[in-house]
């Protein structure tokens, strides 16, 4: 007969195994992220264009709300995420207009 906790700790290794990846996938993804978000930031000082966006930001917003209720993750947690990824974006293009 199988032992259910040892059943039970192979199954927690599998999970956090996946989660491991999972965060490094995050990471990864959100670097390459800034780094277009960095060209940007350069794209609008040397243009003399505003470091945010508020028609852009609210479509993204949107969008992203849209993307949660697929992937049926709480679309009030998409949009605080996405709120803070914003802010750190514009703080680092009002970096590029200094």
């Amino acid at each position: 007969m199988t032992d259910p906790v040892a059943l039970a700790a192979d199954l927690l290794k599998g999970h956090r195994e996946s989660i491991d990846r999972l965060d490094a996938i995050l990471v990864f993804t959100l670097a390459e992220r800034f780094k277009h978000t960095q060209s940007v930031g350069r794209l609008k000082a040397e243009h003399d264009l505003p470091p945010s966006d508020p028609v852009r930001e609210e479509a993204q917003i949107a969008r992203l709300t849209d993307l949660a209720k697929q992937a049926d993750l709480d679309p009030e947690f998409a949009k605080k995420f996405l709120a803070f990824v914003i802010q750190e974006v514009i703080k680092h293009h009002e970096t590029h207009q200094a």
